[in-house]
């Protein structure tokens, strides 16, 4: 980036100079202007200023949490579809109408992605609905629903949700302490309740199971969550990690050091700010604001790093999206430039650049090899959904070997004759990543199942289970 300053000959800068994260030179250059009358009238200088931002040293070991998550979210969208309905399935023209959220684009068929996960969707067929619009027609629509394997895991992710209501709340109180007035909107927390763990009927299951500490009030910008009372105990920040430097003799340090992740090394400017930053005394987030300290001061940029670390010690998994904490810069007092204070401070955070968004790493959450220390009982489930759809990819892959060699002459994977749009689009070469067992992310909602299974085969999509919602037409919309 460079910024042009006009400034006079004797090297009075009038105009503020914006300091930057790593500035790599400065560069004073004259404009090209005859030097007969120099020393007569000040002259004009043009200074470049090249602000290179820091390069970001890429970790494979936290990088492929992203890149799991984002190979099944085809996966994981269709889920959140079928458990939002009363009864569990969708007819496949009413899904067509849900290609953004599903990300998927023409040519591609719907049914060819369904196909791909048999253990986790299977299709069945329902009557026609008796309208006026198709009082000639008789026949069967088809339709899509969960395998009895992938209902189960849902079921045990809702008993999972009920027994850590408790918790949940304590979360969601923690982060509500830590915005200015108690007081955040639905619209925003809907952003990190997946990576929070809540469910998505917690604006009405919070405030009904915890009258005495949460509400739900009116605001110029919409409806918001309130906090009437918390828990003072709450309010204590992360304890830093214990640093474990391998010494023989445990004796002070001759020399500073920083605690970096493996294969991260620093330029010698940028390792003495971070020493001078870290023995600043620590700052608690939760009872000081941003008005309590100077703009663009290193005390409000230690009371910043400590809002991050405190949402990232809340995540199931110790991660989020820099564009969901920039959603709360004015709630949480966060500066505008989030994400340059973010990688400016390796050895708090990682910024991966996986994924159509940067995430954002609590890098003391992971070990040497990207290992997450502290297991949430919810990421075993979603590990179990993960081995579910490794099973539904061999069984493909080994009915797709035996029709090569002709052991087998049909395959239920072939859609041909399925009457739906798109139905003779071939992309049996698309690969959606699972040969490396890289992906998923679980969807939180809470459901009720009921052994319907037969009954719901017979029930007639009349118009009220028939529509569906669909969000924006981009493909980054919340079901939420």
């Amino acid at each position: 980036m460079l910024l042009s300053v006009s400034c006079q000959s004797d090297n009075f800068l009038s105009s503020s100079f914006l300091q930057s994260s790593n500035p790599s030179f400065i560069s004073l250059k004259r404009t090209k202007k005859s030097f007969q009358n120099i020393c007569n009238k000040p002259q004009s200088l043009s200074l470049w200023i090249s602000c290179s931002s820091l390069k970001i040293v890429r970790s494979p070991s936290l990088d492929k949490h992203v890149v799991k998550q984002n190979k099944i979210r085809f996966v994981q969208k269709l889920k959140t579809l079928l458990l939002s309905k009363p009864k569990h399935f969708i007819p496949i023209h009413i899904l067509a109408k849900c290609r953004a959220y599903l990300c998927i684009h023409k040519p591609r068929s719907i049914l060819s992605m369904i196909y791909r996960y048999p253990t986790i969707f299977e299709l069945f067929t329902i009557p026609m609905p008796p309208t006026p619009f198709n009082a000639t027609k008789s026949g069967y629509q088809l339709c899509v629903r969960l395998t009895p394997a992938a209902k189960s895991l849902a079921m045990q992710e809702l008993n999972l949700k009920s027994a850590m209501s408790g918790l949940l709340a304590n979360k969601l109180q923690k982060l509500l302490m830590l915005s200015s007035h108690r007081r955040l909107l639905l619209s925003k927390i809907v952003h990190l309740g997946p990576h929070l763990g809540l469910s998505p009927n917690f604006r009405s299951r919070l405030c009904n199971d915890h009258p005495d500490k949460f509400k739900i009030v009116g605001t110029s910008y919409g409806m918001a969550l309130e906090l009437v009372n918390w828990d003072p105990e709450l309010a204590v920040p992360l304890k830093s990690p214990p640093v474990n430097r391998g010494l023989i003799v445990d004796r002070p340090l001759k020399f500073k050091q920083l605690n970096l992740r493996k294969g991260l090394n620093l330029k010698r400017r940028h390792g003495n700010f971070l020493m001078k930053f870290n023995e600043l005394p620590d700052i608690c987030p939760y009872n000081t604001s941003l008005d309590d300290f100077p703009k663009s001061s290193l005390e409000a940029e230690k009371r910043a790093c400590g809002v991050v670390r405190e949402v990232l010690g809340m995540m199931v998994e110790k991660r989020t999206l820099i564009d969901h904490l920039t959603h709360f810069r004015k709630e949480f007092g966060l500066p505008n430039k989030l994400r340059a204070m973010i990688v400016r401070h390796p050895e708090l955070f990682y910024v991966s650049l996986k994924g159509m968004r940067d995430s954002v790493f609590l890098v003391e959450g992971f070990d040497d090899k990207g290992v997450l220390l502290e297991k949430d009982e919810s990421l075993v489930i979603r590990d179990q959904l993960m081995a579910l759809v490794a099973e539904g990819k061999r069984i493909r892959r080994e009915k797709r070997k035996a029709r090569i060699n002709g052991t087998i002459v049909d395959d239920c994977d072939n859609n041909d004759n399925v009457e739906v749009e798109d139905g003779d689009y071939d992309d049996g070469d698309y690969d959606d990543g699972f040969e490396n067992l890289f992906d998923s992310e679980d969807s939180d909602l809470e459901y009720d199942f009921h052994d319907d299974d037969n009954e719901s085969s017979m029930l007639y999509a009349n118009g009220g289970n028939a529509v569906f919602w669909t969000g924006d037409d981009n493909g980054d919309s919340e079901p939420w």
